[in-house]
């Protein structure tokens, strides 16, 4: 599932001013922290293609990447994981 979303807020909320310094940041901080603002971020309902030939840049966290295209628009993707269901002899 992949969404545009603000890039003003995702740098405003890892407290970086451009893409490059994102990666930085994120390295620094506690992976659960990370997980939870940019599921904080990935909260509309809007999907959207996004065509991979146009990203210039690309950032990867757990089940999260994160991508900017040429034009400097910023995208989130994740990785749903489908749950696993064992049988069970009850």
């Amino acid at each position: 599932m992949t969404k545009q979303i603000n890039k003003d807020i995702l740098f405003n909320t890892f407290g970086v001013n451009d893409f490059s310094s994102l990666e930085e940041a994120i390295n620094s901080m506690a992976p659960s922290i990370v997980e939870y603002h940019l599921n904080s971020l990935d909260n509309e309902d809007d999907t959207i293609y996004l065509n991979k030939k146009d990203i210039e840049k690309s950032l990867y966290f757990g089940d999260y990447s994160i991508y900017q295209d040429y034009s400097e628009n910023v995208f989130i993707e994740v990785e749903l994981k489908e749950e696993e269901l064992t049988t069970s002899f009850w």
